[in-house]
């Protein structure tokens, strides 16, 4: 077991959903006892039921403060947060009253954070509408943290084994994130790669750019945006002692970057990254939020109404998110 096992806080997510049932799974897991002392934001009772729906015996020990666990394998510590009514709970529907639940529980795990209570949070998954029933007006994660520590423009990455990939734009229709390929946004955003990298304890990081256009363009054949705006922000960044390189074409950047060609990837658009990293391992791949005050992981997966209640939900996506947590959370507070 590792010394100095980093707190790791772990809001127990959407009631209704799978959230609960892959937090009582990572708990059993040996992996996460041994990296990890996992302080679980949530509700008692619904803990007991994900139990119940999982076949899994676990001892809930009521906590107030983190310092009260008692962290080993068989236990999960939890801040009872009193906010859902099991008899009113519907699993596996869409629920106002697990909506503003499930956002109660990050506003706990941040101001944990914030307090410097635990060094890392690793989310479970919420979901957009049982949200907006619950009059909580945000559309996922990242925009609630950004609010919630006057961030802004937080920074994702998705890391899947050895690759690494950050993302130019987010929830935008695909027209708008073509257009959001320009020399500034580009230049700033190879800026903060390579600085949250550094953050992250990878030292001289070399950042690869992928292409938007089939073949990056071949020299304005294509589309003509690697020339006109893509070549000279990478320049810039060259220019200042970046090791960045770019743009590689899309259809093979990501495989290099899996092979450890460079550390990382920055990818133009949403999908561009999404369906590389998730062919790669769907389950493993494991979203980082950068340029927050603190370090979060999540799970890249929904809350699965449509299998809440039945045990069935892997936990491996989770427990990957507790993994990545405890490993970058000492090089992130250093």
């Amino acid at each position: 077991m590792i010394m100095n096992r980093p707190y790791i806080g772990i809001p127990m997510g959407d009631p209704a959903g799978i959230g609960p049932e892959i937090v009582v799974k990572s708990i059993v897991d040996e992996t996460v006892n041994e990296i990890s002392r996992p302080v679980i934001v949530g509700e008692k009772n619904t803990l007991k039921q994900a139990m119940k729906f999982c076949n899994i015996d676990l001892e809930i020990n009521i906590i107030e403060n983190v310092e009260e666990g008692n962290y080993k394998i068989g236990v999960l510590n939890l801040i009872d947060l009193k906010n859902v009514d099991i008899d009113e709970l519907k699993v596996g529907t869409v629920q106002g009253i697990a909506g503003r639940a499930a956002f109660e529980y990050i506003e706990k795990v941040v101001e944990l954070a914030l307090d410097k209570k635990v060094a890392a949070i690793a989310t479970t998954p919420i979901n957009k509408e049982s949200l907006k029933q619950g009059g909580v007006n945000y559309i996922g994660h990242t925009e609630i943290l950004e609010d919630l520590t006057n961030s802004h423009d937080p920074l994702t990455m998705f890391q899947v084994y050895d690759l690494r990939v950050f993302f130019l734009s987010r929830h935008v229709p695909l027209k708008e994130a073509c257009d959001m390929v320009t020399e500034e946004r580009l230049y700033d955003y190879i800026k903060r790669c390579v600085d949250s990298l550094n953050i992250l304890g990878v030292e001289n990081p070399k950042l690869a750019v992928a292409g938007l256009n089939p073949h990056s363009g071949e020299h304005g054949l294509f589309g003509d945006t690697e020339v006109k705006e893509m070549g000279p922000a990478i320049k810039r960044a060259q220019q200042e002692g970046m090791d960045v390189l770019g743009p590689v074409p899309a259809d093979s950047v990501f495989h290099f970057g899996l092979k450890k060609s460079y550390d990382a990837v920055l990818s133009l658009y949403h999908d561009q990254g999404h369906i590389a990293t998730k062919m790669v391992d769907f389950e493993r791949t494991i979203s980082i939020t950068n340029n927050l005050p603190f370090l979060r992981t999540s799970v890249d997966h929904g809350t699965a109404l449509d299998i809440a209640g039945t045990g069935k939900a892997s936990s491996v996506s989770m427990v990957e998110a507790i993994r990545l947590a405890a490993e970058y959370a000492p090089k992130f507070n250093r």
